[in-house]
């Protein structure tokens, strides 16, 4: 009797597991949609036009608390910009996120809602000095990609005080 509880045991547990990996892979696909989704509909194409050597070239964001990667590829085009949720082949970066899990999504926003300038860049500077984000490889190509997952010079941010009240 008591193997056969060991047998359910094992099973309860390896089903708790996949649903657990399951929901991680989850919010991970949901962030790299996201990011695809705010970049397509708001994005600028000036970043975009700044790529340079770099086209092409895998950039990997890695979501410690998450366990899970977002492998974004460089391009000239923002038309063209995708993002794979999967382990980069050969990354020229790595942008490693080391926050909360409750905090990343808001971390993340705190980026992408930044003006791609000098003011936003520094605004970044808040997550790597801590070592909330940290990047390895080439600084470059990572700068290259956030200032690209930037939108906040659209004019929806310009235009967001209007009709607010006082």
């Amino acid at each position: 009797m008591a193997t056969i509880n060991q047998i359910d045991n094992l099973k309860k547990t390896s089903r708790d597991i996949k649903a657990e990996n399951l929901v991680r892979e989850t919010k991970v696909l949901n962030i790299a949609r996201l990011a695809k989704m705010l970049v397509d509909l708001f994005g600028l194409d000036e970043p975009f036009k700044k790529i340079g050597k770099w086209e092409g070239e895998e950039i990997e964001m890695y979501l410690v608390e998450l366990d899970g990667y977002i492998t974004f590829v460089l391009t000239s085009d923002r038309k063209n910009f995708d993002c794979r949720v999967e382990k980069a082949n050969n990354p020229v970066a790595r942008l490693i996120v080391n926050v909360e899990e409750e905090k990343i999504t808001s971390v993340l926003s705190s980026i992408i809602r930044s003006k791609s300038n000098i003011f936003g860049l520094m605004k970044l500077l808040k997550y790597l000095i801590p070592r909330k984000i940290k990047i390895k490889g080439s600084y470059v190509a990572a700068i290259k990609l956030v200032k690209c997952l930037m939108i906040g010079k659209n004019e929806v941010y310009k235009n967001s005080k209007v009709g607010l009240l006082p």
